[in-house]
């Protein structure tokens, strides 16, 4: 592959070094300036910087303190001053204007990956996006800290994971409890109150299900505009 691009945790050193003896363009997730640095140290060619309004699974990497863990564009600008690698801003961005905001601190790029959950190409379940388009600001929230961190829609499951992690529950406990399938059970077939629904807080900004095509041109229109009216600003 020409790209590959890892996201569940830190890869080791030594995968590292076997996908680049292939010539292959690697990047990798940081939810930290430390995880950024180490990244650089590793032989990354860029650094995805994930903030914490991301949906899915964010990996434990380098500290399952996820209360350490700062937003998207906060982060962004601290790795930006730290590493010499490219960076791509990621988590809470779906519009143009986000777009451009984050090229405005200095990001080569942007990754976007919940506004697609919600278009007609997407293989998610239409109970899932039905979910997806009627989300708040604050539907989603980051539990089971104890396995592997997951940004869900609340429902059921979370509520029971919730309740879980208030009383003290260990982390055999939860993963007993999360069993085998969970995320397939909610986005893939559709069972909204037991299945996982990974997604992120810019789910709140989505409210239709549209062709991809369509949502990249609207992205495209909306960073040209917000670019316009920002060059008409006096100082």
């Amino acid at each position: 592959p020409s790209i590959v691009s890892f996201h569940f945790g830190l890869p080791s050193s030594s995968l590292l070094s076997r996908v680049r003896e292939w010539d292959t363009t690697i990047l990798a997730s940081a939810t930290t300036i430390e995880e950024a640095e180490w990244l650089e140290a590793n032989g990354a060619d860029a650094v995805i910087a994930q903030g914490i309004e991301a949906g899915g699974h964010r990996g434990m990497f380098l500290s399952d303190d996820l209360t350490t863990q700062v937003e998207t564009f906060l982060l962004l600008k601290q790795i930006l001053d730290r590493v010499n690698l490219p960076v791509i801003a990621a988590g809470g961005i779906g519009t143009g204007r986000t777009m451009l905001a984050a090229l405005a601190l200095g990001a080569d790029g942007v990754q976007i990956g919940s506004r697609f959950v919600a278009t007609t190409e997407s293989s998610a379940h239409e109970n899932f996006k039905a979910q997806v388009i009627a989300a708040k600001d604050d539907a989603t929230k980051l539990t089971l800290k104890q396995l592997i961190p997951v940004r869900l829609i609340w429902n059921k499951f979370l509520q029971e994971v919730e309740e879980m992690e208030k009383r003290g529950a260990s982390k055999e406990e939860l993963a007993e409890h999360l069993g085998r399938g969970r995320a397939k059970l909610g986005m893939f077939e559709g069972d909204i109150h037991e299945g996982e629904m990974e997604i992120g807080q810019i789910a709140g900004l989505i409210n239709k299900i549209k062709p991809a095509g369509e949502i990249i041109n609207e992205i495209v229109k909306d960073f040209e505009l917000a670019r316009e009216e920002l060059s008409t600003i006096q100082f």
